[in-house]
């Protein structure tokens, strides 16, 4: 190469290089923040990693998180950041703390603590405020250093309350003023730096009080006149979380919404137990869009949306028992002595009994033994039917309440169930295989951030690689398929145009890995968030090398202690030249 010496090389790595290509033993040369050779280079950097042996892919992109309060306060972006990904987008699903006025802190704060699952008084300590409209949350976010970087969508929650008021928390009907006025403010942030704009339709979506999203009944006028807004600004995209209880309906507003604006959309397409075979309707109905030249694509997660049940976290089999309620807000230690009592223990069962045909006491997802499993170390996403609490319990002749409590008091009560809660109605991912492989997909839906005491979920794209090339038990993807969909293709997705492949002239965003011996750990709880709130964690070993920016941010999972990460103000322009 000629030209300035390189700030790094990568020297001698197995290149996947994210456009599907195959893999092909390369260097890849940086200058600055910049790639500016991927091949032979035949001169030494200033610095120098040796990828003999190892896989080198460009950074993940996680096109679905929920940073937007940890963001503020905290410089490290984990898990997702662990985890390879070097760039995060959040906003998603219509949550979010800006506009705001200084009078609704607290209803922004109940409205993510329910969609999301994070502490309240974790948000109540850690968010800086100090900002009224979308720009000057931007400008908060541009004055923190990251590890990784960070673009922000328009939560349609936050911005339906800003002009609403009262009438807006309560779900009522937009005025055709008041839709103008959201449709201006969405120009508005667009112009700022917000990449796009998102909303929330579905029931799973409450405040920490239990009221509905403001968001759920909007009106397609409403989606339309914000999307026009948004299309008035030539750039940014759409995002939505609906139930699609009426398929056809629904997606007939996504698509308006699209057709007004002339700007591209996304949603989460799951399979769901309501509606086994759904997902291939969504699919159809992505090729219809495709055909009718509009811009639609579903995020589709990478293994099965499954909860952790345990003493730890938000949620266990236990917790509508009268007698367990009694112990309930115990420190864990004092919990599990109380449990290892065979008195307490059988108080607990004979509760358990004397309600369970009565009330359901602990009925619904808490108690579904037949598709609750073991996590186990290292994880098992994928787990055999055969295994199921309840299978395990009936030949063992036991009732898989009496099973699961000795599960739940192992490792000191520390460890967790699995309950995959979606994608999983066949015992298997086949269905998540037919999803990732349409054409009109992006994984997404990790929500790293979020759903901190029940869903560990920011470890998506480490699932990507090893399960789905490496170990599973059944049809598997390629490396280079799963690097483009991981990186280009998410990036493609949102407009950020300048990352995701590893190319002279793109953003010099680089992971190193020892493919072979990627593992994930099991999810750990962490009391590390403001006023000791508890989270969610989850170690990945194999990641050698986490570069951002031209800078190593991550070396064999421990951090470097560099912060290159930036906001990322709207879309970005591909490399030229």
């Amino acid at each position: 190469m000629s030209g300035a010496r390189p700030d790094l090389v990568i020297r001698g790595g197995t290149v996947v290089d994210g456009t599907g290509a195959g893999e092909r033993r390369a260097d890849v040369a940086i200058v600055g923040d910049r790639i500016v050779e991927v091949g032979d280079v035949d001169v030494t950097g200033r610095r120098e990693i040796a990828a003999d042996g190892a896989l080198v892919t460009p950074g993940w992109v996680d096109v679905h998180t929920h940073y937007d309060g940890q963001a503020t306060w905290d410089q490290r972006l984990a898990p997702s950041s662990v985890h390879g990904v070097t760039t995060v987008v959040m906003g998603n699903c219509g949550v979010g703390f800006a506009p705001v006025h200084d009078s609704d802190h607290e209803r922004l704060i109940e409205l993510m603590e329910g969609v999301e699952d994070i502490p309240g008084a974790a948000l109540h300590e850690g968010l800086p405020w100090g900002w009224n409209s979308f720009g000057e949350y931007l400008d908060a976010l541009d004055a923190i250093p990251h590890d990784i970087d960070v673009a922000a969508q328009l939560p349609h929650g936050a911005l339906r309350l800003f002009v609403m008021g009262d009438r807006g928390a309560a779900g009522e009907s937009a005025t055709p003023g008041e839709i103008e006025q959201m449709g201006l403010l969405a120009g508005e942030a667009i112009r700022a730096g917000a990449l796009g704009f998102t909303t929330s339709r579905t029931l799973n979506h409450r405040t920490s009080r239990g009221d509905p999203t403001p968001t759920l009944k909007a009106s397609r006028d409403e989606l339309v006149g914000i999307a026009i807004g948004v299309g008035r600004e030539g750039t940014g995209v759409l995002q939505l979380v609906s139930d699609f209880i009426d398929v056809e309906d629904e997606f007939a507003t996504l698509r308006a919404m699209v057709a007004a604006s002339g700007r591209p959309a996304s949603f989460s397409l799951v399979q769901s137990p309501r509606d086994p075979g759904g997902y291939r309707r969504m699919l159809d109905l992505l090729d219809e869009a495709h055909a009718d030249g509009l811009e639609i694509r579903g995020q589709v997660a990478t293994r099965a949306v499954g909860l952790l049940l345990g003493l730890q976290g938000t949620l266990n089999p236990l917790m509508a028992n009268p007698v367990y309620r009694e112990i309930a807000d115990l420190a864990l230690g004092e919990r599990v002595s109380a449990m290892r009592d065979e008195g307490f223990r059988a108080r607990v069962f004979a509760a358990d009994a004397g309600q369970r045909d009565k009330t359901k006491l602990g009925g619904g997802v808490v108690r579904a033994f037949e598709n609750m499993f073991v996590l186990g170390d290292p994880p098992n996403y994928e787990p055999d039917p055969a295994t199921s609490i309840g299978a395990q319990a009936r030949r063992a002749g036991r009732d898989p309440l009496d099973f699961v409590y000795d599960v739940l008091l192992a490792d000191d009560g520390r460890s967790f169930l699995y309950l995959p809660a979606l994608n999983y109605v066949d015992g298997c991912l086949d269905s998540v295989r037919e999803m990732l492989i349409h054409p009109l997909t992006v994984p997404g839906l990790s929500d790293g951030g979020a759903h901190v005491g029940t869903i560990c979920d920011g470890s998506f794209p480490t699932t990507l690689l090893t399960h789905w090339c490496r170990d599973r038990n059944g049809e598997r993807l390629t490396v280079p398929f799963v690097v483009q969909a991981q990186c280009r293709d998410t990036a493609r997705a949102l407009g950020l145009l300048d990352r995701g492949v590893l190319a002279p002239g793109y953003k010099a965003d680089v992971n190193v890995i020892d493919f072979d011996n990627l593992r994930l750990s099991a999810p750990e709880m962490r009391f590390d968030l403001p006023a000791g709130g508890r989270r969610l964690l989850q170690r990945a070993d194999g990641y050698l090398h986490t570069v951002v920016s031209g800078i190593p941010v991550y070396e064999s999972g421990r951090a470097t202690g560099e912060l290159p990460g930036q906001l990322v103000r709207g879309a970005q322009r591909r490399p030229t030249g």
